[in-house]
């Protein structure tokens, strides 16, 4: 391995980029940052106290990044709202470039990765699925869960939140011009795992663990 290792991942919710993050972090023993907790933490805390999300956003703490309230698809709705606001976007920014800029490399997955918190990263991957594979994750997710729900809600909320991430004017899900697009609509994990893997190798960096 060659350079200073940052993996920047982007795509839309249920496509797998977060396990995908997870999965490359522990296998080059890198720190990992999940960067639309930031924003489910912002939403979550602003509706549960009522305060504008600008000011949640400049006074964040690590503590308020914990909690099981913040994997709900309630807090996944709340983080897309908060989000097209750019005194937030901007709040958020320098904890995420921070995080990047480590030393010993990182791995950030979320929606404006690689096109604005990490632009200059050595690798860029655009994980997707088709949207009928998502809400079916997703589904399957919440009824896991014991979430009472049907899968048309799911797809209707699903399609309302793309719909909001890929229009809005401050960093629009988009993906970057230079990433590998993975399309995991018919990949379980361990194949979008060794997809990725095999990408990053050919960019010249390779793990020295098994």
């Amino acid at each position: 391995m060659s350079g200073r290792l940052v993996i920047a991942i982007d795509g839309p919710s249920a496509a797998g980029k977060g396990t995908l993050a997870k999965r490359l972090a522990a296998h080059f023993g890198l720190p990992h940052l999940d960067t639309g907790l930031l924003y489910r933490a912002v939403g979550v805390k602003a509706d549960r106290l009522g305060q504008p999300p600008e000011e949640v956003a400049a006074g964040l703490q690590p503590a308020d990044l914990l909690g099981p309230d913040l994997r709900t698809d309630v807090a996944g709705q709340l983080a897309s709202k908060v989000a097209v606001l750019t005194q937030v976007r901007d709040n958020l920014l320098n904890f995420q470039k921070k995080f990047a800029s480590q030393e010993s490399g990182a791995v950030l997955d979320g929606r404006d990765v690689g096109t604005v918190i990490c632009p200059d990263a050595p690798v860029k991957l655009f994980v997707t699925a088709s949207a009928d594979a998502r809400a079916d994750r997703r589904y399957q997710e919440l009824r896991g869960r014991g979430v009472d729900t049907i899968k048309p809600r799911v797809l209707a909320e699903m399609a309302e939140r793309d719909r909001r991430d890929s229009e809005r004017a401050a960093a629009p899900l988009i993906a970057a011009p230079d990433a590998f697009l993975l399309d995991t609509s018919d990949m379980d994990a361990d194949a979008a795992f060794a997809a990725a893997l095999a990408f990053i190798a050919r960019k010249g960096f390779r793990s020295s663990g098994p």
